[in-house]
């Protein structure tokens, strides 16, 4: 008679019908308003983009973990979502190979060679355009809209060039930059939904995003001329502010477990958006911001501390 060894830990077990697979499909359910977004005022090369970059990523993970004989994950969907959160901070007009070599670093170099999911330091998905943005720096800053070359709305308030679009085109998607981050309002409908199915807390995003807009407020007037009230709001609608704040920042295993140290995080995140985006010599700041707080996480975990249940003071 063979003995089953069972593991046995202590109280309290807690169980949830929540998996890896229900939430990286609510979180994909989540992203798809940008995506057609993304197609409706940047062209089909979104979609092109998009499907490249997650075909790529589960590729690749299923390649890595087939070669070095892990068990093959790629049903969980995490490599779909790197995929599409990858694609959506590329422009429409990246060529297939670039979204090639990014997924490649996002899924080999970030995810697998740490252990897959859940081990990974900073999140994949960033990573893989902060390298490409380095590389091919030519590729990742050439922008379209309606097939027309244009310049985003950071890169008019940061070099000038050109005038700034409405508040009203800021925020449906009428403007240039990346396939998922141009539409304030689908990413919107995305974090009502992840909200209502209780994926995400508020904490990262409101922290985040209210944070990038007061310091914007408060620092345009000293680092932008003619600054206005208008502009602000223009920015916060603007670049991956939307889509970092509420997809990117709020990954995981890359952002602070407690809702304290998640709201210490956004206003950091916050703080490193603006001055990147005001004082530095990069109009965009939200992958950089993030990056750098994913490696600080440790350390807000390790002092902020929730208090132990039933613990007087």
């Amino acid at each position: 008679m063979s003995e089953k060894l069972f593991t046995v830990s202590s109280s309290p077990h807690i169980k949830s019908k929540d998996s890896v697979n229900t939430i990286m499909r609510d979180v994909v359910i989540a992203l798809m308003p940008a995506l057609i977004a993304g197609v409706i005022y940047l062209g089909i090369g979104a979609l092109v983009v998009t499907i490249a970059c997650v075909v790529s990523c589960v590729v690749f993970e299923y390649l890595f973990q087939k070669i070095t004989k892990r068990p093959i994950t790629i049903k969980d969907l995490s490599a779909v979502v790197t995929g599409i959160l990858l694609a959506y901070n590329l422009p429409p007009t990246a060529p297939i190979w670039i979204c090639v070599i990014g997924s490649a670093v996002s899924i080999i170099v970030v995810k697998c060679f740490f252990g897959g999911i859940g081990q990974n330091i900073v999140n994949p998905a960033l990573l893989g355009r902060a390298f490409l943005l380095s590389a091919y720096p030519g590729h990742m800053t050439e922008w379209t809209l309606n097939g027309v070359s244009t310049a985003t709305p950071l890169a008019i308030a940061k070099y000038g060039g050109g005038s700034m679009p409405s508040i009203a085109d800021a925020f449906l998607g009428n403007v240039g930059g990346c396939v998922g981050e141009i539409s304030a309002l689908a990413l919107l409908i995305g974090f009502a939904y992840l909200l209502y199915r209780k994926v995400i807390t508020f904490h990262i995003p409101v922290a985040y995003i209210g944070t990038t807009l007061i310091l914007t407020l408060i620092l345009g007037f000293i680092g932008r001329d003619s600054f206005t009230v208008n502009q602000a709001i223009i920015e916060m609608f603007s670049g991956g502010l939307m889509i970092g704040a509420i997809f990117m920042a709020t990954d995981y295993t890359t952002s602070p477990m407690t809702k304290k140290g998640q709201v210490i995080f956004g206003v950091c995140c916050g703080i490193l958006t603006t001055v990147i985006r005001i004082f530095g010599g990069y109009a965009e700041g939200v992958s950089y911001s993030i990056l750098i707080m994913n490696l600080f996480v440790p350390i807000i975990d390790k002092y902020v501390k929730p208090r132990a249940f039933g613990e007087v003071k």
